[in-house]
Protein backbone atom coordinates (compact mmCIF):
# COMPACT_ATOMS: atom_id res chain seq x y z
CA UNK A 1 0.00 0.00 0.00
CA UNK A 2 1.44 3.33 -1.17
CA UNK A 3 1.31 6.49 1.19
CA UNK A 4 -1.25 7.99 -0.45
CA UNK A 5 -3.59 4.92 0.37
CA UNK A 6 -2.42 4.67 3.82
CA UNK A 7 -3.21 8.09 4.28
CA UNK A 8 -6.75 7.32 3.40
CA UNK A 9 -6.83 4.27 5.77
CA UNK A 10 -5.89 6.57 8.53
CA UNK A 11 -8.19 9.13 7.63
CA UNK A 12 -11.28 6.32 7.92
CA UNK A 13 -9.74 4.47 10.87
CA UNK A 14 -9.58 7.68 13.21
CA UNK A 15 -13.50 7.90 12.27
CA UNK A 16 -14.21 4.23 12.82
CA UNK A 17 -14.92 3.42 9.79
CA UNK A 18 -14.30 0.37 7.11
CA UNK A 19 -11.18 -0.12 5.16
CA UNK A 20 -11.16 -2.24 1.94
CA UNK A 21 -10.39 -5.67 2.53
CA UNK A 22 -7.37 -7.35 0.38
CA UNK A 23 -8.35 -9.65 -2.15
CA UNK A 24 -7.25 -13.30 -1.80
CA UNK A 25 -7.35 -14.68 -5.21
CA UNK A 26 -4.46 -17.35 -4.59
CA UNK A 27 -6.81 -19.82 -2.56
CA UNK A 28 -9.83 -19.20 -5.27
CA UNK A 29 -7.43 -20.42 -7.79
CA UNK A 30 -6.75 -23.45 -5.88
CA UNK A 31 -10.45 -24.39 -5.56
CA UNK A 32 -10.42 -23.74 -9.31
CA UNK A 33 -8.17 -26.13 -10.31
CA UNK A 34 -9.97 -28.67 -7.66
CA UNK A 35 -12.84 -28.77 -9.47
CA UNK A 36 -11.02 -28.80 -12.81
CA UNK A 37 -9.78 -32.34 -11.46
CA UNK A 38 -13.04 -33.60 -10.58
CA UNK A 39 -13.52 -32.82 -7.10
CA UNK A 40 -17.08 -31.81 -6.52
CA UNK A 41 -16.41 -31.05 -3.31
CA UNK A 42 -14.54 -27.90 -4.13
CA UNK A 43 -17.49 -26.53 -6.12
CA UNK A 44 -19.53 -26.20 -2.69
CA UNK A 45 -16.04 -24.23 -1.00
CA UNK A 46 -15.62 -22.14 -4.05
CA UNK A 47 -19.26 -20.58 -4.05
CA UNK A 48 -19.13 -20.41 -0.20
CA UNK A 49 -16.06 -18.78 -0.59
CA UNK A 50 -17.51 -16.08 -2.29
CA UNK A 51 -21.18 -15.59 -1.19
CA UNK A 52 -20.83 -12.92 1.37
CA UNK A 53 -19.15 -10.47 -1.53
CA UNK A 54 -22.11 -11.32 -3.28
CA UNK A 55 -24.46 -10.33 -0.67
CA UNK A 56 -22.68 -6.93 0.29
CA UNK A 57 -22.98 -6.29 -3.50
CA UNK A 58 -26.55 -6.87 -3.58
CA UNK A 59 -27.26 -5.14 -0.39
CA UNK A 60 -25.21 -2.12 -1.76
CA UNK A 61 -27.34 -2.00 -4.84
CA UNK A 62 -30.74 -2.76 -4.38
CA UNK A 63 -33.38 -0.21 -4.83
CA UNK A 64 -35.30 0.54 -2.17
CA UNK A 65 -38.63 -0.28 -4.01
CA UNK A 66 -37.23 -3.87 -4.70
CA UNK A 67 -36.02 -4.40 -1.39
CA UNK A 68 -39.80 -4.20 -0.05
CA UNK A 69 -40.90 -6.88 -2.63
CA UNK A 70 -37.94 -9.72 -2.62
CA UNK A 71 -35.70 -10.81 -0.59
CA UNK A 72 -31.94 -10.27 -1.05
CA UNK A 73 -30.96 -14.05 0.25
CA UNK A 74 -32.88 -14.70 -2.80
CA UNK A 75 -31.17 -13.16 -5.21
CA UNK A 76 -27.68 -14.40 -3.90
CA UNK A 77 -29.21 -18.09 -4.09
CA UNK A 78 -29.85 -17.53 -7.66
CA UNK A 79 -26.95 -16.26 -8.62
CA UNK A 80 -25.30 -19.40 -6.53
CA UNK A 81 -27.39 -21.70 -8.75
CA UNK A 82 -26.57 -20.11 -11.65
CA UNK A 83 -22.94 -20.02 -11.04
CA UNK A 84 -22.56 -23.38 -10.12
CA UNK A 85 -24.27 -24.47 -13.40
CA UNK A 86 -22.07 -21.95 -15.69
CA UNK A 87 -19.31 -22.95 -13.79
CA UNK A 88 -17.99 -25.64 -16.35
CA UNK A 89 -18.49 -23.07 -19.29
CA UNK A 90 -16.12 -20.46 -17.08
CA UNK A 91 -13.19 -23.24 -17.15
CA UNK A 92 -13.12 -23.17 -20.32
CA UNK A 93 -12.93 -19.76 -21.08
CA UNK A 94 -12.07 -17.94 -17.55
CA UNK A 95 -11.62 -14.60 -19.85
CA UNK A 96 -11.85 -12.57 -16.52
CA UNK A 97 -10.98 -13.25 -12.36
CA UNK A 98 -13.68 -15.80 -10.92
CA UNK A 99 -15.05 -13.21 -8.77
CA UNK A 100 -15.45 -10.57 -11.38
CA UNK A 101 -17.59 -13.42 -13.21
CA UNK A 102 -19.98 -13.49 -10.11
CA UNK A 103 -20.25 -10.37 -10.41
CA UNK A 104 -21.33 -9.77 -13.72
CA UNK A 105 -23.95 -12.68 -12.96
CA UNK A 106 -25.03 -10.50 -10.02
CA UNK A 107 -25.24 -7.50 -12.18
CA UNK A 108 -27.80 -9.54 -14.61
CA UNK A 109 -29.74 -11.04 -11.68
CA UNK A 110 -30.10 -7.81 -10.29
CA UNK A 111 -31.34 -5.95 -13.37
CA UNK A 112 -34.17 -8.48 -13.48
CA UNK A 113 -35.11 -8.27 -10.53
CA UNK A 114 -35.23 -3.98 -10.76
CA UNK A 115 -37.38 -4.59 -14.12
CA UNK A 116 -39.16 -7.37 -12.63
CA UNK A 117 -40.81 -6.26 -9.39
CA UNK A 118 -40.50 -2.25 -10.18
CA UNK A 119 -43.25 -3.05 -13.05
CA UNK A 120 -45.36 -4.95 -10.49
CA UNK A 121 -44.85 -2.08 -8.68
CA UNK A 122 -46.24 0.23 -11.47
CA UNK A 123 -43.17 2.23 -11.87
CA UNK A 124 -41.62 3.17 -15.08
CA UNK A 125 -40.73 0.35 -17.30
CA UNK A 126 -38.25 2.35 -18.97
CA UNK A 127 -35.96 3.33 -15.84
CA UNK A 128 -33.34 0.25 -16.01
CA UNK A 129 -31.38 0.09 -12.66
CA UNK A 130 -27.83 -1.52 -13.61
CA UNK A 131 -25.04 -2.31 -10.92
CA UNK A 132 -23.40 0.60 -12.20
CA UNK A 133 -25.88 3.48 -12.36
CA UNK A 134 -28.00 3.41 -9.05
CA UNK A 135 -30.88 6.26 -9.15
CA UNK A 136 -29.96 9.05 -7.60
CA UNK A 137 -32.53 8.93 -4.73
CA UNK A 138 -32.14 5.55 -4.32
CA UNK A 139 -28.83 5.81 -2.32
CA UNK A 140 -26.87 3.06 -0.93
CA UNK A 141 -29.77 0.18 0.65
CA UNK A 142 -29.65 0.62 4.70
CA UNK A 143 -28.81 -2.82 4.66
CA UNK A 144 -25.20 -2.39 2.87
CA UNK A 145 -24.20 -0.73 6.32
CA UNK A 146 -26.48 -3.35 8.37
CA UNK A 147 -24.64 -6.20 6.53
CA UNK A 148 -20.86 -5.19 7.65
CA UNK A 149 -21.67 -5.18 11.60
CA UNK A 150 -19.91 -7.80 13.29
CA UNK A 151 -21.72 -10.46 14.55
CA UNK A 152 -19.75 -10.98 17.53
CA UNK A 153 -19.73 -7.76 18.78
CA UNK A 154 -22.00 -6.89 22.06
CA UNK A 155 -25.43 -4.59 21.25
CA UNK A 156 -23.85 -1.68 22.49
CA UNK A 157 -20.91 -1.61 20.58
CA UNK A 158 -23.08 -3.42 17.84
CA UNK A 159 -25.46 -0.33 17.70
CA UNK A 160 -22.37 2.40 18.09
CA UNK A 161 -20.06 0.57 15.01
CA UNK A 162 -23.95 0.16 12.86
CA UNK A 163 -24.52 4.12 13.45
CA UNK A 164 -20.91 4.87 11.94
CA UNK A 165 -21.83 2.68 9.06
CA UNK A 166 -24.93 4.82 8.41
CA UNK A 167 -23.15 7.77 8.71
CA UNK A 168 -20.60 6.52 5.89
CA UNK A 169 -23.05 5.37 4.19
CA UNK A 170 -24.75 8.82 4.27
CA UNK A 171 -22.02 10.53 3.61
CA UNK A 172 -21.38 8.36 0.04
CA UNK A 173 -24.39 9.23 -0.87
CA UNK A 174 -23.50 13.03 -0.68
CA UNK A 175 -20.24 12.13 -3.47
CA UNK A 176 -21.20 12.67 -7.20
CA UNK A 177 -21.98 9.80 -8.79
CA UNK A 178 -17.95 8.85 -10.33
CA UNK A 179 -16.48 9.02 -6.91
CA UNK A 180 -19.96 6.94 -5.29
CA UNK A 181 -18.83 3.87 -7.54
CA UNK A 182 -15.19 3.68 -6.85
CA UNK A 183 -16.01 3.85 -3.27
CA UNK A 184 -18.72 1.58 -3.16
CA UNK A 185 -16.63 -0.74 -5.22
CA UNK A 186 -13.89 -0.58 -3.01
CA UNK A 187 -15.42 -0.79 0.26
CA UNK A 188 -18.68 -2.22 0.37
CA UNK A 189 -18.33 -4.54 -2.47
CA UNK A 190 -14.26 -4.95 -1.12
CA UNK A 191 -12.91 -4.88 -5.27
CA UNK A 192 -9.39 -4.35 -5.51
CA UNK A 193 -8.24 -1.65 -7.11
CA UNK A 194 -7.46 -3.36 -10.28
CA UNK A 195 -11.01 -4.66 -10.41
CA UNK A 196 -12.32 -2.00 -9.52
CA UNK A 197 -10.54 -0.33 -12.40
CA UNK A 198 -11.77 -3.16 -14.71
CA UNK A 199 -15.36 -3.03 -13.76
CA UNK A 200 -15.28 0.77 -14.30
CA UNK A 201 -13.36 0.51 -17.85
CA UNK A 202 -10.59 2.60 -15.96
CA UNK A 203 -6.47 1.70 -16.17
CA UNK A 204 -5.28 1.12 -12.94
CA UNK A 205 -3.50 4.49 -12.01
CA UNK A 206 -6.73 6.34 -13.40
CA UNK A 207 -8.89 4.08 -10.62
CA UNK A 208 -6.32 5.05 -7.72
CA UNK A 209 -6.42 8.43 -8.60
CA UNK A 210 -9.84 8.72 -8.76
CA UNK A 211 -10.62 6.50 -5.02
CA UNK A 212 -7.95 8.86 -3.21
CA UNK A 213 -10.29 11.61 -4.83
CA UNK A 214 -12.91 10.56 -3.67
CA UNK A 215 -11.23 9.57 -0.10
CA UNK A 216 -10.38 13.56 0.11
CA UNK A 217 -14.21 14.39 -0.64
CA UNK A 218 -15.66 11.77 1.56
CA UNK A 219 -13.44 12.60 4.95
CA UNK A 220 -14.83 16.57 3.96
CA UNK A 221 -17.95 15.09 4.70
CA UNK A 222 -17.43 13.15 7.34
CA UNK A 223 -15.49 15.75 9.16
CA UNK A 224 -18.64 17.79 8.74
CA UNK A 225 -21.25 15.89 10.16
CA UNK A 226 -18.76 14.94 12.92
Amino acid sequence: MGSSELSVADNLSSHGLPLPEPADPQVTQVLLERVRQGDTGAVNGLLARHREAIRRLIAARMDRVVQSRVDASDIVQDVMIEANRRLGDYLANPAMPFRLWLRHMARDRLIDAHRRHRVAASRSVDREVSIHEAGPNDGIAPAAADAMVDRELTPAAAATWQELQRRFAAAVDQLDEADRQIVLLRHFEHLSTAEAADMLGLSKPAAGMRYLRAMRRLRVLLDGAG
